[in-house]
């Protein structure tokens, strides 16, 4: 069984034990969170109504915060002597998934 859950702005393949990272969210490490399911696929039946759906709750614990891998962005323009190098790297929350109810 799996399921296909809004979490962070994306979405996300889980199963149950998963480890997934989802942009920052609030919460200390320990704590649960319940992430909105949008299709949710158990035993070769997809479900996907939204009242269904309503009655579905996938669980996840956070486990910690931390930063994922730093991207360079540089720009360029030829014969201008203009460069700019800019760096960032984005806030991201690592969650288990500890269930999915409901189905």
């Amino acid at each position: 069984m799996y399921a296909i859950v809004r979490a962070g702005g994306h979405q996300e393949k889980v199963t149950v034990g998963d480890e997934i990272d989802v942009n920052r969210m609030a919460g200390a490490p320990g704590d649960t969170v319940t992430l909105p399911a949008v299709l949710v696929v158990s035993e070769g039946t997809v479900t996907s109504d939204a009242d269904a759906l309503a009655g579905v709750t996938v669980s996840a614990e956070v486990v910690d915060h931390h930063r994922g891998e730093k991207i360079r962005i540089l720009r360029y323009k030829n014969k201008t002597g203009y460069r700019r190098r800019q760096g960032h790297r984005q806030e991201l929350t690592r969650l288990r998934v500890t269930g999915i109810e409901g189905v």
